[in-house]
């Protein structure tokens, strides 16, 4: 048998905070996305070819796709780091 001091904590629950409408705006945007991504990604799994500055190989189109769009990043990224230490 379960004392009222083992029911301690069971039941309890805060209250319930509303999201604002932001907050739903841009968790219903990630999750679009989301799957926007997962869609892109198996409509794009075919091998192609990729010419490197020495030699060439094989990669899935989205392997090469998704490097590219990190590298864009990372140099946008950097970039805007030198622009601001300039300033």
């Amino acid at each position: 048998m379960s004392t009222p001091s083992d029911q301690k904590g069971r039941g309890e629950s805060r209250p319930a905070t509303k999201r604002s409408s932001g907050e739903m705006l841009r968790t219903g945007g990630l999750i679009a996305l989301a799957v926007v991504a997962t869609i892109f990604a198996v409509l794009n799994l075919e091998e192609v070819k990729v010419d490197w500055i020495i030699g060439s190989g094989h990669a899935p189109l989205i392997i090469v796709i998704a490097i590219s769009v990190l590298a864009g990043i990372v140099l946008a990224y950097g970039a805007g780091r030198v622009n601001r230490k300039r300033h």
